[in-house]
């Protein structure tokens, strides 16, 4: 296999372990709103923050995967 395809699996990894994360965090975070409505804003801000840093990884994850296939 050459890198191309190591770099393929690598960002498809990514985006999974993200959307993973991603989907784990709503669901944690509906549920506290569920049992605590009034904190609402509070964990919709807070679920809003983690999700963007979630993201951020993600994508200097795929950044340094499409990296090492072009800088070899």
């Amino acid at each position: 296999m050459d890198g191309s395809t190591f770099a393929a699996i690598g960002v498809g990894a990514i985006t999974i372990g993200a959307a993973f994360g991603i989907g784990k965090l709503a669901s944690s975070a509906m549920d506290g709103i569920a049992r605590q409505p009034e904190a609402a804003k509070d964990i919709r801000g807070a679920m809003v923050v983690a999700a963007g840093l979630i993201e951020g990884v993600a994508v200097i994850s795929c950044i340094v995967c499409l990296l090492t296939l072009f800088f070899k």
